[in-house]
């Protein structure tokens, strides 16, 4: 396996954002901004006392500050899936935890951002150290147990973002473990209304949080396929393959 394998890179960049958003009235950011620090704060004081059903509605909560809104499509995930979804931005992570109890599958770095990596270690996050390949074998391990313990698993095959125009080829290691624990892939699509919501290019964490903030409205829409059910000699490229295409030709299009 290749470094660049192992790290894709994104072709999109800062110009992908078409920059034709309407802006919110003058204040509102600053104001969702300082809510959204509120909601984080006690949210984190209550969440590791209540967890499941509390880190839902903190999610849930933080997409409300920021003027978010969040549609749901598609079956119900049966627990113990393998959720397999495009990858746009750091709000993807807040989308999935807000429809059901996940343990998210993330690069090592999302640990350490303010806020969202908390969230994401709250959820039993299982963290990708993209820097030593040869630690995905463990990965997928870990991956498989919490299957076939029940839990679903929420993951971004692509590995990395992009604008939601354009996509990535979805990454087969993890999909692995989805046949080794006879668990079902859920394919899920995450579209949004805007090309502001992406988190590509030169962004940083604090840049795109101001920017979402500043929007007078967003929409994102969580759409779920049907599941896929791998058989024990399935071969994980090609399940991959079928997850991408289940989602259509119209899974990485903006929100309509």
């Amino acid at each position: 396996m290749t470094m660049m394998m192992w790290q894709p890179v994104s072709g999109c960049g800062d110009d992908c954002r078409d920059g034709a958003d309407m802006r919110a009235f003058p204040g509102l950011a600053a104001l969702r901004m300082v809510t959204l620090a509120g909601v984080l704060l006690g949210g984190f004081l209550l969440v590791p006392l209540l967890r499941g059903n509390a880190l839902r509605t903190l999610a849930r909560a933080m997409l409300a500050v920021l003027g978010i809104r969040l549609v749901r499509q598609g079956p119900a995930m049966k627990p113990g899936s393998l959720l397999a979804a495009n990858h746009v931005s750091w709000l993807d992570i807040l989308v999935l935890l807000a429809v059901a109890p996940v343990r998210l599958v993330a690069k090592g770095e999302v640990g350490g951002w303010p806020g969202i990596g908390a969230l994401a270690g709250l959820s039993g996050a299982i963290f990708i150290d993209r820097s030593r390949p040869k630690a995905l074998p463990r990965t997928v391990a870990e991956v498989t147990a919490a299957l076939k313990a029940g839990r679903t698993v929420a993951a971004f095959p692509e590995g990395t973002t992009f604008c939601g125009a354009n996509q990535g080829q979805f990454r087969p290691a993890l999909f692995q473990a989805a046949i080794d624990a006879n668990a079902p892939v859920v394919p899920a699509s995450i579209r949004y209304d805007t090309t502001a919501a992406a988190f590509i290019g030169d962004d940083t964490l604090w840049d795109s949080v101001r920017r979402v903030a500043a929007l007078r409205s967003l929409t994102v829409t969580l759409v779920t396929a049907p599941a896929l059910r791998p058989a024990v000699d399935a071969d994980r490229r090609t399940l991959a393959r079928a997850a991408q295409s289940s989602l259509g030709p119209s899974g990485y299009r903006l929100a309509a």
